[in-house]
């Protein structure tokens, strides 16, 4: 009960609020400005910006992504093995590798 405030919940709330007074103290200390035509519109180096809507493909970086977390998973499987190399994480490891072939295979 003496380490109440060490307990992730309790500590969470307490940094929760510490950063809710934070910000509220720090917005009241932030200059206004006043309301001006052009004030929220797009700027880029002195130049006014059309409204450009950018449609990005996220297929290519869905491929690197995975490949990415397999990879780590991986790695962590491999590098926190206790004794040897188990015949679990030698299947794990194989599957992990199948896995990436069928990924970049086109």
């Amino acid at each position: 009960m003496d380490k109440i405030l060490l307990s992730p919940p309790v500590a969470f709330l307490i940094f929760l609020l510490l950063a809710f007074g934070i910000s509220a103290f720090t917005s009241r200390l932030a200059p206004k400005g006043t309301e001006s035509q052009g004030k929220l519109e797009s700027y880029g180096c002195g130049e006014d910006m059309g409204d450009h809507r950018v449609q990005p493909n996220y297929k290519q970086f869905f491929s690197f992504a995975f490949f990415f977390t397999i990879m780590h998973i991986i790695a962590l499987l491999l590098t926190t093995i206790p004794y040897g190399i188990p015949p679990v994480a030698i299947v794990y490891a194989l599957i992990a590798a199948f896995s990436i072939f069928i990924l970049y295979k086109r």
